[in-house]
Parts: C-alpha cells; structure tokens; sequence
C-alpha cells in the first residue's frame, strides 16, 4: 500500500491557508500531482438551473481558460458522472473521442486517458475534478488511489472555492 500521508500533510497546510478558489483548487491539482498524477488538471463546476459548466481552476491556461461557459451536453457521459454520480474513466484517445469534442486538442496535448469525478456536496453534484494523462495511466489502481485520497479534499477545495 502506498502511503500518501507525506501529500496528504501538504494538501492540509496549502488548503489551511487557501483564501480564494486558485488557492483551493491549486492546493487539490498539488495532491493531485504528488499521488496520482495528471499531465492536465481541471475542475469544472456546475449549474443545472442555467444548464451550463464552467472551468473554474486549469492547469493549462493556454489551452483551457478559465473563462466562460460552455453547454451541458445529456450523453452517456452525463449520464455516468451527472445521473449516476461515477467516475468517468477513459484510457484511450478513442474512448475520450466517443465523448470529448474537443479529442483532437486532448490528443495533441499527450493525454489519450481521462478521469472525471462528480465532486457532491448536499446531494447536489457542484462539479467535476477532471485528470487527464498519457495512453493507460488510469489504472485501476490509481482510480482506486484517486476514491481513497482525492475524493474528500475535492469536496474540501470545492466548499472553500464556493465561498
């Protein structure tokens, strides 16, 4: 068994002292980094009154701003991250194709594998920590690692960010 106590002490002191929402979900892509790995790190949130996403924290600014919003689309990755509250594991540049629009962009930046977890807070799905990486990196294993240690501090990150 891996320890991540180390990552874990580290997120704790960065989230004791995050004031804004970069604080927050950059002290969240820090644990990210140190456990499990993510070439492009995103947090989505969520508004199903108004029926659009927005990225609210990016690793790649260039690529994916921060700015704007973008459309909820009901597919079957709506309906396993929004419906059924699953992660959303994808591990080839095929598989993100079948959902992704934006695949092509994925693929040119060295990130054939994805996770999106629903981040759920009062029942309410608020939004989606989004890891992106190389062709296979999302185990099981690192899935697994990602539900025992990235799961809690993005509820945490996602509150802190909310206000």
């Amino acid at each position: 068994m891996t320890d991540y106590s180390k990552a874990v002490a580290q997120f704790d002191a960065a989230i004791a002292n995050a004031k804004d929402a970069d604080a927050a979900f950059g002290a969240l892509q820090a644990l990210v980094q140190a456990t499990v790995g993510a070439k492009l790190f995103t947090f989505m949130t969520v508004d199903m009154e108004a029926e659009v996403a927005r990225r609210a924290y990016t690793s790649d600014p260039s690529n994916y701003p921060t700015s704007g919003t973008k459309p909820i689309r009901y597919d079957s990755w709506f309906d396993i991250v929004h419906k059924e509250r699953q992660y959303f594991v994808a591990n080839t540049i095929a598989d993100i194709a079948k959902v992704f629009p934006d695949y092509g962009l994925i693929n040119s930046l060295g990130c054939q594998s994805v996770v999106n977890m629903p981040v759920v807070i009062g029942g309410e799905l608020v939004g989606t920590v989004n890891m992106l990486d190389v062709d296979g990196y999302y185990t099981p294993e690192r899935v697994q690692a990602i539900r025992d240690v990235i799961a809690v501090p993005a509820k945490l990150a996602a509150v802190l960010a909310r206000g």
